[in-house]
């Protein structure tokens, strides 16, 4: 979340002061032209008001005293590569600085050079654990982290998840200021909360606002989402920053807005809840990385015209589709169930069922209840983990086929369609990541396409992908069918 630092309008304060110069002047020429003030009795005594430690209270800078030396501004740099073209003959030399190097030749050898990114970050121990968003250290080789005493210190990244957007930072020492967490499910709305962190980088800044929602999602900021929506001020800068109540208890780290074409505030924040943060920060501590239980459905929100079809009231998760050799598929659950609770917590609508399994363990039981042809079914379901964070497969060099290193693809699951906007149907496996470098980056293969057949053979996994261009002959191109925006086309790699 990184825009240019936004003008301040300095010429406005000058005009302002200039005018009260002016009228301060024009009293002044006044009163002695008419030789002696119009007071006729001795100058009345009047008494200034000396702000009282109670009135002092009514504000927020008592708990800002408290809260703001745990929010530290975060500095991360990476190195990227990046491929310069070669120049055209015969074209002026002019144009050489549009092709990647002062001699204007051009290279297809990857270029390095250094991206840095500016964040928030909040100190929640006083051994030195931070809780910052995963997108501000993301593949940096260098974290720096600055104290609101100045003081800075090279960070190490302990764990991320990119689910969630949430990463923990250590940096060594002792008795850092630390602040208290809150319990977030018990934030409501119209409660008055403070944002702080570094926006646009300007320097620690804090800003009031209220609590707008709780539990939005399907936004498709994250995979997981279960954001509190507030319209406190944040900017670019303020992500992995804090979102405290008006005790100065951390209650979310700030991570996304929506910014219209200002690239700023719009009154419209969003922050992962400090509960679902601690069980990332739990789960990084104890094992390395977090897990997020996986049911492997597609599940719709139930509208009153679904409700009404269905025979059921308009709250609860529809299952539109089941994943195959998914938990789901191995269960008594049926395409049609409406799940109305989970382990005998009310399930209102399809985000809060992804939130609410997601923050479950893999291989625990969960029970569910949900509502068939109208009558309530008890359905027990042991979960998983969710197969793209670990059923990647990357085209290497143990491949018989060049024309598909750089490549990384996903299985396609009905969660990530439904964030492709394709149908719950579709079969393929969805690349995540193409090298710039590659021949699959020449021939127009992009991250989301999802790859439907390999050399006309049909693949519905990572595995069968893996294998059908393992069984392309060596230089030979490989045919793909892609299907991109809901539209197919091939591509010869």
């Amino acid at each position: 979340m990184r825009n240019d630092l936004l003008k301040g309008r300095r010429w406005l304060a000058t005009v302002s002061v200039a005018t009260v110069v002016a009228i301060t002047g024009f009293y002044g020429l006044q009163a002695a032209s008419l030789g002696k003030l119009p007071f006729e009795n001795p100058a009345p005594t009047i008494k200034m008001a000396q702000r009282s430690e109670a009135a002092a209270g009514r504000g927020y800078s008592a708990v800002v005293k408290r809260v703001v030396p745990a929010v530290v501004n975060i500095s991360s740099s990476k190195i990227v590569k990046q491929v310069s073209m070669e120049m055209p003959e015969g074209l002026d030399p002019s144009m050489r600085q549009f092709f990647g190097n002062d001699s204007g030749q051009g290279s297809n050898v990857p270029q390095e050079r250094r991206e840095k990114a500016l964040g928030s970050g909040v100190i929640v121990s006083p051994e030195g654990y931070i809780l910052t968003n995963n997108h501000v250290v993301d593949g940096a080789s260098q974290v720096t982290v600055t104290l609101h005493d100045k003081r800075e210190f090279k960070a190490r990244v302990v764990g991320t998840d990119p689910r969630t957007d949430i990463a923990v930072l250590k940096i060594e020492g002792s008795n850092f200021p630390a602040l208290t967490l809150a319990d977030s499910s018990k934030v409501q709305v119209g409660d008055v909360v403070l944002a702080i962190g570094d926006p646009f980088g300007v320097g620690q800044t804090v800003t009031s606002g209220i609590v707008s929602a709780t539990g939005r999602g399907g936004l498709g900021i994250e995979q997981v989402e279960d954001f509190i929506q507030t319209d406190a001020p944040i900017n670019p800068g303020n992500s992995g920053g804090a979102l405290v109540d008006d005790e100065g208890h951390l209650i979310a780290i700030n991570t996304a807005i929506i910014s219209g074409n200002s690239g700023g505030n719009q009154g419209i924040g969003f922050a992962v809840p400090i509960n679902m943060a601690r069980h990332d920060m739990d789960e990084i501590l104890a094992h390395g990385k977090v897990e997020h239980g996986y049911l492997g459905i597609l599940p719709q929100d139930v509208t009153p015209d679904l409700a009404k079809a269905f025979h059921s009231d308009t709250n609860g998760a529809l299952v539109g589709d089941i994943t195959a050799d998914s938990p789901a598929a191995h269960s008594s659950l049926k395409q049609g169930d409406i799940i109305v609770a989970v382990n005998g917590q009310p399930i209102a609508d399809a985000n809060q069922l992804r939130s609410t399994i997601g923050m479950l363990d893999p291989k625990s039981t969960v029970h569910l209840k949900v509502m068939r042809s109208g009558a309530a079914q008890d359905v027990a379901i042991t979960l998983g983990d969710f197969p793209s964070k670990d059923e990647r497969a990357s085209v290497d060099s143990n491949v018989s086929s060049e024309s598909l290193k750089g490549v990384t693809v996903e299985n396609l699951t009905p969660e990530t369609a439904q964030e492709l906007k394709l149908p719950a149907t579709t079969k393929g496996v969805v690349v995540d990541k193409v090298n710039p470098a590659s021949t699959a980056a020449d021939a127009g293969l992009q991250p989301g396409d999802v790859i439907q057949q390999v050399n006309h053979q049909p693949v519905a996994s990572v595995n069968e992908y893996a294998k059908a261009v393992g069984a392309s002959k060596k230089d030979d191109p490989v045919l793909l069918l892609v299907d991109r925006n809901g539209s197919t086309m091939f591509l010869a790699v």
